[in-house]
């Protein structure tokens, strides 16, 4: 039976990767090619409490998320948070290894304002077959703040350079903020029939009456359909469009709502239960935050015209 183990320390990483202690206890940068006669041949499922910044050039095996299984090409670079878990499965003896991983543990930002904010990078709620794929000139700017880092963790860690290591940090997740937006622009055409298949989906989910049911659709409903998570979807979607999936979702329900409320003739409760709101109310706040006026005002305003 496959083992499970959950990494709680830089310490207990280092331990199961078969490296020596860590030179500092809340933060590490592993070299993966010094793991593989300990690694090879094992199939393992690991959750770790730490975030992560992981660039690999081969792993070994095959990598799960989930249940899906995702075959990591040269120069691609994930990112975990705390308490994701992946599955390592190992099918050779003989693996050759390269590429590094920068773990991070919490406790590491606290005093910091990247500690407060670093949830902020929608990033790490991806999916791993959503990672990004690096360009040669990406690949350099990422290894030289590692090599940044790594330079300060041979020092004795003071206070500046405690400093210094969260600023390479933050560093390096602005730079993979642009790289994303650099990886949407270039997959554009790809991304695009993304975009249209949310609406279609988005369309089916009212012509087929779910939200009679289901109440309203939500985000992780949608990305299920098209196979993405829930983050990448509406950031995708806000590149492409401008607007996030949650807005295109309310804009879309406000279309109908609109168009029930002046053809339809009915009551601003019936709209709501039609289009899936449990409360009136919620459905009049909504209406009222995206239009400017509440549903009421609304079926006025257009009775005059």
């Amino acid at each position: 039976m496959r083992s499970v183990i959950n990494i709680e320390t830089i310490y207990q990483l280092h331990q199961l990767l078969g490296l020596e202690g860590p030179m500092h206890p809340l933060v590490s940068i592993i070299d993966f090619s010094k793991t593989e006669d300990h690694y090879s041949g094992r199939s393992e499922k690991i959750t770790i409490d730490m975030y992560a910044v992981i660039l690999k050039s081969q792993l070994p095996g095959e990598m799960k998320y989930g249940r899906k299984k995702y075959d990591f090409q040269e120069g691609t670079l994930m990112l975990l948070a705390p308490g994701q878990s992946m599955t390592i499965e190992a099918h050779s003896q003989y693996l050759e290894l390269e590429g590094w991983g920068l773990f991070i543990h919490p406790d590491f930002l606290h005093r910091f304002d990247l500690g407060k904010r670093i949830g902020t990078y929608s990033f790490f709620s991806y999916d791993l077959n959503e990672s990004l794929h690096l360009s040669d000139k990406e690949k350099g700017i990422i290894n030289d703040m590692v090599q940044r880092i790594e330079d300060e963790l041979k020092e004795n860690i003071d206070a500046s350079s405690h400093t210094l290591v969260v600023s390479y940090i933050e560093l390096i997740l602005n730079y993979c903020t642009r790289f994303y937006n650099r990886q949407f622009i270039t997959r554009a055409t790809f991304d695009s029939d993304y975009v249209s298949n949310f609406k279609r989906h988005l369309y089916d989910y009212f012509n087929q009456g779910h939200q009679l049911k289901n109440g309203l659709p939500t985000v992780a409903y949608l990305a299920n359909k098209l196979f993405l998570s829930p983050k990448y979807l509406s950031d995708l979607i806000k590149n492409e469009t401008g607007r996030n999936a949650i807005d295109h979702i309310h804009l879309y329900i406000l279309d109908l709502a609109k168009n029930k409320l002046i053809n339809d003739k009915l009551t601003v409760s019936e709209v709501a239960y039609q289009l899936g709101f449990e409360y009136p109310q919620y459905f009049s706040r909504v209406f009222k935050k995206k239009l400017g006026l509440t549903p009421a005002d609304f079926i006025k305003k257009n009775s005059l015209n």
